[in-house]
């Protein structure tokens, strides 16, 4: 195939869109709708475009020494930017995709696919469905990246899901999740909230301007059993190119303030995005 060309194709949730990317040779930025959902480097799959998947790398190498192989289940899957940077960084770990949209699966396995021996494997399932169905203990980390088009699904917000995630994590396994939301945060306070039901320790990773409401942006949600190296976190964090902050402790509870948790009943996706919030041009 001729790598210069976009490649443009009708997948289950809308158009799908590869563009390379002008200064890197073999890289590509996958959008569906516009938004963008992914963006990976064939040669370099340590290269993270995106500020949001280098907070939850951030996450994975804090989960074990450096190198050590991990068991990482990831809920969305779009171009695998995450599985494919945990393989090349961690060798031998064991990692498992669930993605529901099966023409963007074909998409991505047609155009970049997936080194042989990289110990990934790809389903395409309903990541609820899938959680529900998998073996206790069996994840060191999971990573939760699911969106319906540019929101988060009610049916992976709620206190049950939260329980499930709990489940299929070994005792020290941690649970970070890529979600979206702006002032006033009802959304992310109640996942929040919802996660501190199930979970003994939190932690929240967002740009300043994101958390203090001035536009509306990712977060990712850490939740683990065990204490989180908050200060490790931070340190990566604040280093980034878009410098971003860990909230924890006292500072989230007063952030979480009167949210309730969410239970299956009364769960709703996130909000939706403000016109050209994560669209391209």
């Amino acid at each position: 195939m001729n790598e210069s060309i976009p490649v443009i194709r009708a997948v289950d949730r809308g158009t799908a869109k590869l563009l390379p990317d002008v200064d890197r040779e073999r890289a590509w930025l996958l959008t569906v709708d516009g938004a963008p959902q992914s963006y990976v480097d064939l040669d370099d799959p340590t290269h993270l475009e995106f500020e949001y998947v280098r907070r939850l790398a951030h996450v994975i190498d804090r989960a074990a020494g450096d190198g050590e192989p991990l068991t990482v289940l990831h809920l969305g899957g779009g171009a695998c930017t995450l599985p494919r940077y945990v393989a090349a960084t961690r060798p031998g770990s064991a990692q498992y995709v669930v993605e529901a949209d099966t023409g963007l699966l074909a998409l991505v396995a047609e155009r970049l696919p997936i080194p042989d021996g990289s110990g990934i494997t790809v389903r395409d399932a309903d990541a609820r469905r899938w959680l529900e169905a998998a073996p206790a203990r069996s994840a060191d980390v999971l990573i939760a990246d699911v969106f319906g088009g540019s929101r988060v699904p009610a049916h992976v917000t709620s206190v049950e899901y939260a329980r499930e995630a709990a489940r299929v994590l070994r005792a020290d396994g941690v649970y970070a999740a890529n979600l979206a939301d702006g002032a006033p945060f009802d959304f992310l306070r109640s996942q929040l909230a919802t996660f501190a039901t199930v979970f003994e320790e939190l932690a929240l990773i967002a740009e300043p301007g994101v958390l203090r409401g001035r536009r509306f942006g990712n977060a990712v949600l850490v939740a683990s059993h065990g204490p989180i190296d908050t200060g490790a976190l931070a340190r990566r964090a604040a280093s980034d190119a878009f410098p971003a902050r860990v909230e924890h402790g006292a500072a989230l509870r007063r952030f979480i303030g009167d949210a309730a948790p969410v239970r299956d009943s009364g769960a709703v996706p996130s909000p939706r995005p403000p016109d050209g919030a994560f669209s391209l041009g």
